[in-house]
């Protein structure tokens, strides 16, 4: 199986990939994986809130928003001593991209420059540095850029079909306008969706739709599993079957083949069995730690054991090139 960098997928070509026997899809995404990628190196990086809670927003995941009842204590934007003192502890324990997220719809001018200077002492650190903010202007994504950032993430985080029942206070074009004041700024698009939120396998594919037909593939696809958080309106909704995680994982390697797809929230859920099948499906990023943002993540020890048991090892430096360019965005 050839990889091919198409950016005019449908719906209906999407589902007929995630409804394929579960060897075969599995078979056909490790093949189209190898053409890339060394299929026994996992990058790793590495996930600091450096501004926790009181966000306005009503994610209807979200621990962080000002709207949901979850017990999460607000916390203004860390000083950047500390960011730094946990960028060289990631640093030490083979973390080759340092992320920032702040808790902000989006981020003032002021703050904006405060976090420019935590990105440049990050860079001269040597790690690759990546931020999520929320909503960024042209301008705001240009200073970023100068600033030496390297990666940008801004989800999706599902299809456009299912959206406004899980968020009502962004619009889907909101985040689409986002990601492409990231492109023209030169940064590296990171984005991808949550999955378990109760949306459909046609929602599924409708977001790996929107994700590979974007003028240019993003270069990092997270993919995430809902982590239920009491207190939130998607506290208790029905729990995605795991197969279907990895089915879609599988999914978005054989449609961006030159993207890294990392395995991020909700790894606390997975056994390693399950995310073994991940790694073998085209996962080939995850974060590193015990902490994403204000959720539980696996202890770094139990992640390099896992990689020793399946003979994994870690990227020692990840490229940042551009994937080849496609034609414009269509949309389904």
């Amino acid at each position: 199986m050839k990889s091919e960098i198409r950016h005019d997928w449908s719906i209906g070509e999407v589902e007929e990939i995630l409804s394929l026997p579960f060897n075969d899809l599995l078979f056909q995404a490790q093949s189209i994986h190898r053409q890339q990628f060394d299929p026994n190196q996992v990058q790793v990086s590495t996930l600091l809130s450096i501004k926790t809670g009181a966000c306005p927003e009503d994610c209807g995941y979200c621990s962080q928003s000002a709207r949901n009842d979850a017990e999460v204590e607000p916390e203004r934007l860390l000083p950047i001593d500390e960011v730094l003192e946990s960028a060289v502890a990631a640093k030490e324990k083979g973390a080759t991209r340092f992320c920032m997220g702040a808790a902000w719809r989006n981020p003032t001018d002021t703050n904006l420059q405060r976090v420019a200077e935590m990105v440049r002492a990050v860079k001269d650190m040597g790690m690759e540095t990546c931020l999520t903010l929320g909503m960024l202007t042209a301008e705001q994504a240009q200073k970023l850029k100068d600033a030496g950032l390297d990666y940008y993430n801004h989800n999706l985080d599902t299809s456009p079909e299912f959206y406004g029942e899980v968020i009502t206070t962004r619009t889907y074009e909101d985040r689409l306008q986002t990601l492409n004041h990231v492109r023209e700024a030169g940064l590296n698009v990171c984005s991808g969706g949550i999955l378990g939120m109760g949306e459909s396998r046609r929602d599924r594919a409708s977001m790996l739709c929107q994700l590979s037909n974007l003028p240019s593939h993003p270069e990092s696809v997270p993919i995430n599993l809902l982590v239920q958080v009491e207190g939130t309106p998607l506290f208790g909704v029905e729990e995605l079957d795991l197969l279907e995680f990895v089915r879609t994982v599988a999914a978005a390697r054989i449609m961006m083949p030159g993207s890294y797809v990392r395995l991020s929230a909700g790894r606390t859920e997975m056994t390693d069995e399950l995310q073994a099948l991940c790694f073998f499906a085209g996962a080939n990023s995850l974060f590193y730690g015990d902490r994403l943002l204000t959720t539980d993540n696996p202890e770094t020890d139990r992640d390099k054991q896992l990689f020793a048991r399946l003979g994994l090892s870690m990227e020692a430096h990840v490229e940042t090139e551009k994937p080849p360019q496609g034609r414009a965005c269509h949309r389904v």
